[in-house]
């Protein structure tokens, strides 16, 4: 029989999932339903004529561990740079094929594009956003060698993403880059969390100074850290240092890759104080970034269009200038 503290832990956990999936879903119904035509640019159907799709390509013994492999038509360049997307869907849901839109404009430009799969949490295991992003860590040389085996050097990267997938892609760029088999030259991605201070984390009551409050942020940022956190932890700030590894903030210096970021103000899946302690982090260490706040909007930025639009140009023009396609 589990103890009260378990069933506790699992009761503030599985409230967050709850309320993560339900917001970002009514945020992906909103774009999905009211695609202005400026947007078809950037969310093509996958055909032939963009080049050649490998699914399900293993990189790990995990059911979950395979990734999506977009080769651009254009076979014949010495070198090729590689994108990699990551899927939302609050670390318990999602698919790499979810991206496909947008993995097959990304191929269009001329990029080796990549969707990879990771194991999400559920009720039968323990799952967290640390093993995840050493799932993608240990996914990306086996890309590359792919990519390799088909004929496309890769010769740089940028990894970006949604949501939770923007979590762990600005995890890679900013924890891992020091690593990557390739140089990581950018990352961009929206409404991602990238840090776990708790008066960031109002929209869940963990800034109150309550013991309350102190456990439930325990036992959220345990789970998602796979740490023990105590509410005491909490109380004297000891619990930042144990998260470091899934903060990408805390990993961010003058070495830090250039980043386009857009968040809306009115989240309440993922805490908007945390984006704007991400932006004032970037600007501290002079690092070549594009912040966007969609000042109408939650997680799914349904009501920002303008403001979406100049995310994707931005993006667009951040990948020309940082990873522009070998000649």
């Amino acid at each position: 029989m589990k103890s009260k503290k378990e069933r506790n832990k699992n009761m503030f956990v599985w409230i967050y999932i709850a309320t993560f999936i339900i917001a970002f879903g009514i945020g992906a119904i909103s774009k999905v339903a009211i695609k202005p035509e400026w947007a078809k640019k950037y969310s093509l159907t996958w055909s032939d004529e963009l080049g050649t799709l490998y699914k399900d390509i293993a990189y790990g013994q995990g059911e979950a561990n395979k990734f999506d492999l977009y080769l651009p038509k254009d076979h014949t360049k010495e070198n090729y740079g590689l994108v990699v997307y990551l899927h939302a869907g609050g670390f318990t849901q999602g698919d790499k094929s979810d991206d496909e839109s947008m993995l097959s404009w990304l191929c269009s430009k001329g990029y080796v594009a990549v969707g990879i799969n990771y194991t999400l949490r559920n009720e039968t295991n323990e799952k967290s956003v640390l093993s995840q992003s050493m799932e993608i860590k240990e996914a990306i040389p086996e890309v590359i060698k792919h990519a390799e085996k088909y004929g496309y050097h890769i010769h740089e990267m940028a990894i970006a993403g949604g949501s939770a997938g923007h979590a762990l892609a600005m995890i890679y760029a900013y924890r891992d880059a020091d690593v990557a088999p390739v140089p990581v030259k950018l990352t961009f991605g929206a409404v991602g969390p990238s840090s776990f201070y708790v008066e960031d984390w109002d929209i869940y009551g963990f800034d109150q100074d309550t013991n309350e409050a102190r456990e439930g942020a325990a036992n959220l940022f345990s789970i998602m850290g796979d740490v023990e956190l105590t509410a005491e932890e909490i109380k004297n700030g000891s619990y930042i240092e144990k998260l470091k590894p899934i903060s990408a903030i805390m990993w961010i210096d003058e070495n830090t890759v250039p980043s386009v970021i857009a968040y809306g103000k009115y989240d309440k899946v993922q805490p908007f104080k945390g984006s704007q302690r991400l932006r004032e982090t970037l600007k501290k260490y002079h690092i070549d970034y594009k912040y966007f706040e969609c000042s109408h909007s939650g997680h799914g930025l349904q009501n920002d269009n303008k403001i979406y639009k100049e995310w994707l140009e931005a993006v667009e023009a951040y990948l020309d200038k940082y990873m522009p396609v070998s000649q």
